[in-house]
């Protein structure tokens, strides 16, 4: 089973996301919006389909990182999250929530060796890249 396929976002805490996100478009070009920004690319084993990669600064008293007390999160694009889920399971990993589904993708969160929160990702890149242009027109 083929795990992590690529990564889905990074997520970090700063002291003021939106001035954060005015100075990356400011000075490097990043389009940002509510959210941050989405990296747009195509797949390698699919060349014709998209795939995307989120940037995101968080205020830094959030607590969508938590239970860990680290300033960033990383995500991770996945395939078959719950086969995944069952593997990790097995394995001893801490899963600390239940699959979540969106019209977007699935995700579920668990804890690395030093507890760090990992948020997994089974995408689904044709409804995203909805969201995404509906939040970019």
């Amino acid at each position: 089973m083929k795990k992590v396929t690529g990564i889905g976002g990074v997520f970090f805490k700063c002291q003021n996301p939106d001035q954060l996100k005015q100075w990356y478009n400011e000075h490097l070009g990043l389009q940002t919006d509510t959210y941050g920004t989405t990296f747009e690319w195509v797949q390698a084993d699919a060349p014709n389909k998209k795939g995307f990669t989120a940037w995101s600064p968080f205020a830094e008293n959030t607590n969508y990182f938590a239970p860990s007390e680290k300033d960033f999160m990383i995500n991770y694009r996945v395939e078959d999250i719950e086969g995944l889920v069952h593997a990790l399971r097995e394995a001893g990993v801490t899963i600390l929530d239940e699959i979540a589904t969106y019209e977007y993708g699935k995700f579920v969160h668990i804890l690395d060796l030093e507890g760090n929160k990992i948020e997994l990702w089974q995408a689904n890149d044709e409804e995203y890249d909805k969201i995404v242009e509906g939040r970019t027109s």
